[in-house]
């Protein structure tokens, strides 16, 4: 059968190949511990899984409206006029399969062949692929450790050109753990009101698990002037440990979302409907499990960033948001047969039996990302075995 060439240049996700060569081990006897996948630890709250069981029993079984029930659509709105000072309606909101999706959608409805999308790296490693079979042309924006792996105003207008469609921001950030500051939102705006062509999609998915100073921030509360031209995209995988329930969601200018349900009935209809009515029961249920989570992520991790610092051959940035943690490994290069970072997580996996995953998959050469969203007796012994693995290579010369 024939395969477009489109297809053919879009890498498989690095973080899923990862996950899967750790249970290919695993399945073979060896007792491998898994930081790769970003999702936590914990199960689904059980008011949400009864309230879908429920639902399942009383017959919300059928199709929703394309874009999802009404009744979510307002909850959802509702939450985000609260946090980002918008004033959206159910006409701005639609509900996908996951933030992915929506992702897909929104960049698939917009961009003509050609057109360019600034990503600032380090990224999640499926921006630039979607971007790709979008038809659309990657600018990847290289963020430093000393700017926090943000892009800075300066950084941002050097990249817009006038092929220039989006600025993807995400914060908290997978996989650095950076949130921007209102000041620095600010200066992005700045240079964004002298571009009327580049909009901005928000990628607010990780927006509740923000760490003791900091303060997430969106860019349409900072630039209330820029809300035509700013998408905002979340959900509850990641803060409601509802990763496997598939359901996300997007609001922005209501032509635009018209445009994303039109694309959404011609692929996947409505999200799953039970979904959905869990997605109702997480918004409407008790909220205090959120603070609780984020104490067990704040400890885990301190834990993981005080061991992995005892080595002098990793370089530790303490996230400010997200449940992953940024290791610098350059140090290693050179050590036995290791040139970059691919090389230190084979060899992490092989002699720690620890997985985690090459910086160069964000497009950050010289890292791996960790996520610390585990038990904390599971991360305690992931990082004895790394600080062993890596003393002992280290040894080695």
């Amino acid at each position: 059968m024939q395969i477009n060439e489109n297809i053919g240049e879009v890498r498989v996700s690095g973080t899923i190949r990862l996950a899967q060569r750790a249970r290919d081990l695993a399945a073979q006897g060896k007792d491998v511990i898994d930081l790769t996948e970003g999702q936590p630890h914990y199960n689904t709250p059980r008011h949400i899984t009864e309230a879908a069981y429920q639902g399942a029993l009383a017959g919300q079984t059928g199709y929703t409206a394309v874009a999802g029930k009404p009744h979510l659509r307002n909850l959802i709105a509702n939450h985000i006029n609260h946090q980002n000072g918008t004033d959206y309606r159910i006409e701005n909101i639609v509900v996908g399969c996951g933030g992915k999706q929506l992702i897909f959608n929104a960049l698939m409805v917009s961009l003509e062949r050609g057109d360019e999308v600034i990503i600032p790296a380090p990224y999640w490693v499926s921006y630039p692929e979607i971007v790709k079979i979008a038809h659309g042309l990657p600018v990847v924006v290289q963020c430093l450790p000393a700017s926090g792996f943000k892009i800075t105003a300066n950084q941002l207008n050097a990249a817009i050109t006038g092929k220039t469609r989006w600025l993807i921001l995400n914060s908290p950030g997978n996989p650095t753990g950076a949130v921007y500051t209102k000041s620095e939102l600010e200066e992005i705006a700045t240079v964004l009101r002298q571009h009327p062509q580049v909009s901005v999609l928000s990628d607010d998915i990780y927006e509740v698990i923000v760490y003791e100073g900091a303060e997430f921030t969106s860019l349409t509360k900072v630039a209330p002037d820029l809300i035509p031209r700013i998408l905002t995209i979340s959900g509850l995988s990641k803060s409601y440990a509802m990763t496997g329930w598939r359901l996300g969601y997007c609001a922005g200018e209501a032509n635009f979302i018209k445009q994303m349900v039109k694309l959404q009935g011609q692929s996947t209809t409505n999200a799953s409907t039970l979904s959905q009515v869990g997605a109702i029961a997480a918004f409407e249920g008790s909220q205090e499990f959120l603070s609780e989570w984020l104490n067990d992520y704040t400890g885990a991790r301190d834990l993981v960033c005080k061991k992995l610092s005892q080595s002098d051959a990793l370089e530790v940035h303490q996230p400010e948001g997200a449940f992953y943690l940024f290791v610098g490994c350059k140090k290693l290069f050179g050590y036995g047969d290791i040139v970059n970072d691919q090389d230190v997580c084979n060899y992490l996996l092989e002699k720690a039996l620890v997985a985690v995953i090459p910086g160069s998959e964000f497009g950050c050469q010289g890292y791996f990302r960790l996520c610390f969203a585990k038990p904390v007796e599971m991360l305690d012994k992931a990082t004895d075995n790394l600080i062993q693995s890596v003393n002992d290579l280290c040894k080695r010369q």
